[in-house]
């Protein structure tokens, strides 16, 4: 048996084939201009509906696999009420169309959810989905540590920390901007961090497992100012984000001490902050599947399949 998966999400388009023991993802980014921040919805649903013909052509050309049994697509952000993107209407309609026409069931869930799955599958810890662990949803629009529980073959997502205002993923674009670089910025900050030589930090307060970003914004500016250095500035609001996850995971550790502990979405590629919590003995997937990718949505769907 093997099934589709579909995510069209604010940031990549994706389409993915599971079997239940191997897996193969394609994706590509939303084309977003230099110096700007993202993109309208109405250019977002523009662009996977340009690229997502060509991916799957990608994707299809690869496989010799057992017929498909379902189609597994994210529908929206988050299994939460009121949680919608226009951007998850493209996906939902390929892959309705695709499981009409092969006559097989369509399995929905939500962005987040498939984020979870894809990073138990990568890290070598499936299980995990079917048993309650502690995860991190660190992205362009998330930052929330959540519980994480089985809901029949799929996962509940309680948030129960995190950011109370803007996420990681956006300081890390904002500084981007500062800096000059790409859209989106983690991978190229990232790389640029690795030059710094200082440990300069601000040290954001934590309520518990909560924490607000938004003037630390303003801190990464000020440091800017007073040393131009791009690689000083990268590392410096790196920094500033892993204490504050580290932070808050530390204190969810000790409401929760028997629960692991895994990263997800695609702040949690970033390697300074690998650095930090893989000691304190936190999860990761690789970085492939710690950005947005539908092989997670593809594993749910395989698992509701199984029944």
């Amino acid at each position: 048996m093997a099934v589709i998966g579909f995510d069209t999400s604010n940031y990549t388009t994706s389409v993915a084939w599971y079997d239940g023991v191997n897996g193969h993802n394609v994706s590509r980014l939303l084309p977003v201009k230099a110096g700007e921040l993202g993109l309208r919805q109405s250019d977002a649903v523009f662009a996977h509906t340009k690229s997502l013909p060509e991916l799957s052509g990608r994707l299809f050309s690869h496989i010799h696999s057992p017929q498909i049994q379902a189609v597994g697509v994210s529908t929206r952000p988050r299994a939460v009420e009121g949680s919608y993107m226009p951007c998850f209407m493209v996906g939902l309609s390929h892959a309705k169309l695709l499981s009409d026409a092969l006559g097989v069931p369509l399995v929905t869930v939500s962005h987040q959810q498939g984020h979870v799955a894809a990073a138990a599958w990568s890290s070598g810890h499936l299980e995990l989905l079917d048993q309650p662990h502690l995860g991190w949803h660190l992205s362009g629009g998330t930052t929330e540590l959540l519980l994480i529980e089985p809901e029949g073959k799929n996962v509940k997502c309680t948030k129960i920390g995190g950011t109370t205002d803007i996420s990681a993923g956006q300081l890390i674009d904002r500084t981007g901007q500062l800096l000059r670089l790409p859209f989106p910025s983690g991978r190229p900050l990232d790389e640029l961090s690795r030059q710094a030589q200082g440990r300069e930090v601000f040290r954001v307060k934590c309520q518990e497992t909560t924490f607000s970003l938004s003037g630390v914004q303003n801190k990464v500016q000020q440091f800017h100012d007073k040393q131009p250095d791009p690689s000083e500035t990268a590392a410096y609001a790196l920094r500033c984000v892993c204490q504050a996850v580290y932070q808050a995971t530390m204190n969810a550790m000790k409401r929760y001490p028997w629960l692991p502990v895994i990263f997800s979405g695609g702040v949690a590629s970033n390697t300074m902050l690998r650095s930090v919590m893989e000691p304190a003995g936190a999860l990761f997937a690789e970085p492939v599947y710690s950005t947005d990718n539908a092989l997670g949505v593809a594993i749910l769907a395989y698992r509701e399949m199984e029944g």
